[in-house]
């Protein structure tokens, strides 16, 4: 008796009976984004093969540079602001700006991009979203 699963394609239909759970909740948090529980990430940046609760492989996943984009835009929207203010109010020292926003930076970038990245995956597999091909 042969596999029914055998005849369909490696990119089949999710046909899993989940609730459907809401990308920020389960992205942001680094979580499976069918079923809300089995972890995403294996390390910092690294993602797991697949689910561990209900067996999702995520190889369909490529968030590419989506998330350094945002984490970019927004980490350099705050740190620009701040660093004209402070320049512009206290007219400190230059090595005084070296100290206040080298770590600022390191640790928004660095706070941000785990969870963007996992807020991206969520979406992308909330929409569905696939790489474009031709035909």
């Amino acid at each position: 008796m042969s596999d029914p699963d055998a005849t369909e394609p490696q990119h089949a239909p999710d046909r899993a009976l989940y609730a459907p759970i809401s990308p920020t909740a389960s992205g942001m948090r680094g979580l499976c984004p069918r079923c809300g529980q089995g972890k995403l990430f294996k390390g910092f940046l690294d993602l797991q093969p697949a689910c561990q609760n209900c067996g999702l492989d995520y190889s369909f996943i490529d968030s590419g540079d989506g998330p350094a984009v945002f984490v970019i835009l927004i980490v350099g929207f705050i740190v620009a602001f701040l660093a004209l203010y402070v320049e512009f109010t206290f007219q400190p020292p230059f090595w005084v700006h070296i100290i206040l926003w080298v770590p600022l930076i390191l640790g928004l970038s660095l706070g941000m991009l785990r969870p963007l990245k996992g807020l991206m995956i969520a979406i992308q597999y909330r929409t569905k979203a696939e790489q474009g091909r031709l035909e």
